[in-house]
């Protein structure tokens, strides 16, 4: 275990470190040590003692058997400048331990230095438990977006003794732009269809159409579960659906579920589009079929990069036993999004969600966008007037997923009683002006 007290205390103006990746042996070598290096278990390795700011005066660095850590113990913050090699989705591991009985948590944000000012959560919760007799225990997250370049990122910690030792960032998946762009025509008089997945073939959903994205680092809003990928308990082709399936007590995880997207495979660029559709009941559940832009690649492309909900729907907001609730529409774009408060929404009472397929459909032309439930429209958005109101004049992709808590879908807690969740999609399709 590691000695709380034989510790060295430094003033947190250090030296500002530009970590830079280390290729070669030499490169190791380099004055200061350049706090990212290439490690046999570790692609990227930021050092905790090379942090560049702090907003606590109780941070301390100290070395225990050759190996260097920082103490802290009233909360806070430390700042890193962490250079990111390759845009795509990481594993974040945290090297970390608490000397209390308690557990302390830590999260890791990113691009602390935005000109929106907001507060980017790229891993969720990491929880530090007491130190074991190796040191310090290691606290992964999967799948948070980064792109390439210098990011300035903030390691939070709430009060309690915590000692941390480095940070590590893994590429597990590179980002893939949609190689297929379909752009529906918007002038005529009937809908045509173009694309589909009717869900009619059996085991895993169809790759050609779709991918999975994975993790569960919450995904921007602290939800519970992880994303799965080619797990058939998670997703699979039933008796002509798509069953996206959450499961409680899965393994290591909460929760594990699945989000499909046509990213990296096919995007679109207007026409209507269907989903048809059963909803889960259950307090916590958060289903979804949506449009996201093309243009996201990390955190801060979004909202920049517009996204549309089209079938949205939280489980506390459903009575169990008739199966009626709400479902909402709202798109998010620079000028309107949820975390100022002022995006654009409409909600309707939808009856029997859970037992009965109901079609959720958007009709996306270059001069607006209109969300239906069954034929019916209720939400209209026509604000084209510039970049920030309409980044919808480019492609997005689509994506399916059954989410556990979060911000809003766990707003009033989760079920102790539930176990799983199915969302049940009978098809999506795609449709042009004929």
């Amino acid at each position: 275990m590691i000695s709380l007290f034989r510790i060295k205390i430094v003033t947190a103006s250090a030296l500002i470190f530009i970590l830079t990746l280390n290729c070669t042996s030499n490169q190791s070598k380099k004055k200061n040590q350049d706090a990212i290096t290439k490690t046999d278990s570790c692609s990227i390795t930021v050092r905790a003692g090379d942090y560049v700011n702090s907003n606590s005066a109780g941070v301390v660095k100290f070395n225990e058997k050759n190996r260097d850590y920082v103490r802290a113990s009233k909360g806070g913050w430390l700042e890193y400048k962490v250079q990111v090699p390759e845009t795509g989705r990481y594993k974040i591991s945290l090297s970390g331990a608490t000397s209390g009985s308690s557990e302390v948590a830590s999260w890791i944000e990113d691009n602390v230095d935005n000109k929106d000012g907001r507060t980017y959560n790229i891993t969720g919760n990491l929880m530090l438990k007491r130190a074991s007799v190796s040191g310090t225990d290691l606290i992964e997250k999967d799948g948070s977006p980064l792109v390439s370049g210098t990011h300035l990122m903030r390691l939070h910690y709430d009060t309690g003794t915590v000692v941390f030792e480095k940070i590590c960032f893994d590429l597990i998946r590179k980002h893939k732009s949609s190689p297929v762009v379909l752009t529906q025509k918007t002038s005529g008089k009937e809908w045509k269809l173009v694309w589909s997945d009717e869900f009619n073939g059996t085991g895993l959903p169809d790759s050609s159409k779709w991918t999975f994205d994975i993790g569960n680092w919450g995904w921007g809003n602290n939800e519970l579960e992880y994303y799965t990928a080619n797990r058939l308990e998670n997703a699979r082709q039933e008796d002509g659906n798509l069953i996206i399936e959450a499961r409680k007590d899965d393994g290591v995880y909460p929760w594990s579920s699945a989000r499909l997207t046509t990213r990296g495979k096919e995007s679109f660029l207007y026409g209507k589009i269907e989903f048809r559709a059963k909803v889960p009941a259950g307090r916590g559940t958060w289903s979804a079929g949506w449009l996201l832009g093309d243009d996201y690649k990390d955190e801060l492309s979004w909202p920049y990069c517009g996204e549309i909900d089209v079938l949205e729907n939280v489980g506390f907001e459903m009575d169990p036993k008739t199966g009626n609730g709400k479902t909402h529409a709202s798109v998010h774009c620079g000028a309107y999004y949820f975390k100022l408060g002022n995006q654009p929404t409409s909600i309707i009472d939808v009856n029997n969600m859970t037992n009965e397929y109901h079609i959720y459909s958007i009709e996306w032309l270059s001069g607006g966008i209109s969300i239906l439930i069954d034929g019916k429209k209720y939400f209209d958005y026509h604000d084209t007037s510039n970049n920030l109101t309409w980044p919808f004049n480019k492609p997005q992709n689509l994506i399916l997923n059954l989410a556990m808590g979060g911000g809003w879908g766990g707003a009033k807690g989760m079920d102790p009683e539930m176990k799983s969740a199915r969302f049940i999609i009978d098809y999506v399709r795609v449709y042009e002006l004929n």
